[in-house]
């Protein structure tokens, strides 16, 4: 791509002008009043006021209904080398603390809510896994690619992109979704025997040469083979694989870490149903905390393969050892509901997100009171429910509120043990970046 001369100029609409003043990182193209120019993916547009002073730079993105990802507001910054440096080390300096050697699996970049609107940077041990939800960032990863690898000790970076944008991928820049940026491949000997090293650490030290490591454009064919198996991390001195090259999200679900550490100091003693289990991570926290039994409920047998590979990964772990662990593939909708008497003493509910749009808001309420009504109904007296929600559109309110009414529909006395929301490393600044919420009540 040929950069243009002269940066995109734009003039946006008074209300565009006060969202944006607010902080508030996203411009549609419908709030764009005039430009100089036809503009280019990943280029930096320049947006002015109504008079005609600097208000706003970002990536541009001529194909979305998104026009301008938004990086900088108030006062004119260059966008070069320095300024990513800084803008990167910012976000690893707001994690300081957060991790020790017992975790190597936690996000580094967390989209708008770091100031990287639409671009997601995930840790795993030495592999680092880049997710990108538009395409004004593809021209950008030469630049950024040996930004990520130097300054946290990357051994790898592995591209993931969302579909909307893998067409365009393909087709402009040749890069595809789960492709290696840098890095070597890792074989099934490899992982079985990964040492984990890098113990959660990172250098804040950036070098100022690094040219003849890495290429300043990507070439036209891919840049490493593909991996042949997942990557293994460190998550609470528990270990999980990821896979990041065809995985959901980046490779795991690190955001639900703090409340499978809940789920853990709840679990001794109990008989626990894990549904929508995905690869297991709730069972293996609750059979370290003590349960007796887990049973991993998912429609995915993928997924139930991986949650048997991650109970394996832990079974030095003498209480994750004598935990009995069965998988079960159904629909877990179906199957709760064809439970008739309680059976477990601690049941989780972890499904995908049930309103992907607006108007899936309501169906997707009244489907998370049922899956509640479901779940209490299977749960022996003093019996705990833990209920997740990480659908965007049902509000934080809307969602508890389903889960409570679910409670006093049952007939049953519950007590509300806590709620929790989004982990540290995972910040939600602006309203749509408010998704994950969760609930523990007992009864």
């Amino acid at each position: 791509m040929t950069s243009p001369a002269a940066p995109l100029h734009l003039r946006i609409t008074p209300t565009a002008e006060w969202k944006l003043r607010s902080g508030h990182p996203w411009l549609y193209g419908d709030s764009i009043l005039d430009q100089d120019r036809d503009g280019q993916v990943g280029e930096l547009a320049v947006i002015y006021d109504r008079h005609n002073n600097f208000l706003a730079v970002g990536l541009f993105d001529p194909d979305s209904p998104l026009r301008v990802r938004v990086l900088v507001v108030g006062k004119p910054q260059p966008i070069n080398e320095a300024w990513w440096r800084a803008h990167f080390n910012a976000a690893i300096q707001r994690r300081d603390g957060l991790f020790d050697a017992q975790t190597t699996g936690y996000r580094l970049l967390n989209g708008e809510s770091d100031g990287w609107p639409g671009l997601v940077l995930d840790r795993y041990d030495s592999t680092l896994v880049v997710k990108l939800y538009t395409a004004a960032w593809i021209p950008r990863l030469a630049e950024l690619t040996p930004l990520f690898l130097t300054v946290t000790n990357g051994q790898r970076l592995v591209l993931r992109l969302s579909r909307n944008i893998q067409p365009l991928a393909r087709k402009q820049f040749q890069l595809s979704d789960g492709q290696i940026l840098h890095g070597p491949p890792i074989t099934s000997s490899q992982t079985s025997s990964q040492t984990l090293s890098n113990s959660g650490t990172f250098s804040t030290k950036f070098p100022t040469k690094f040219a003849t490591k890495f290429p300043t454009k990507f070439p036209t064919k891919a840049l490493g083979p593909p991996l042949t198996d997942s990557v293994i991390f460190l998550e609470t001195g528990l270990r999980f694989e990821a896979d990041v090259l065809r995985g959901q999200k980046t490779g795991f679900f690190l955001d639900q870490r703090e409340n499978r550490r809940l789920v853990q100091s709840l679990s001794r003693g109990r008989r626990v149903l894990n549904a929508f289990s995905f690869s297991g991570g709730f069972s293996v926290y609750a059979a370290r905390g003590g349960a007796l039994a887990t049973i991993d409920l998912d429609i995915s047998a993928h997924a139930l393969e991986s949650a048997k590979r991650n109970f394996a990964l832990n079974r030095a772990d003498q209480a994750v050892s004598n935990c009995q662990h069965e998988t079960v593939q159904a629909d877990a909708f179906e199957w709760l509901k064809e439970r008739i008497r309680p059976e477990f003493d601690l049941v989780i509910l972890d499904p995908p997100s049930l309103a992907k749009r607006e108007a899936e808001r309501s169906r997707a309420i009244q489907a998370y009171g049922q899956l509640a009504r479901q779940a209490i109904a299977c749960l022996r007296r003093g019996g705990i429910l833990a209920a997740s929600s990480c659908s965007a559109h049902v509000s934080t309110p809307e969602f508890f509120e389903a889960i409570r009414q679910a409670a006093q529909k049952s007939g049953r006395s519950s007590e509300e043990l806590q709620t929790t929301g989004h982990p540290p490393d995972h910040p939600a600044a602006i309203p749509e970046a408010k998704y994950l919420k969760c609930i523990f009540m007992r009864f």
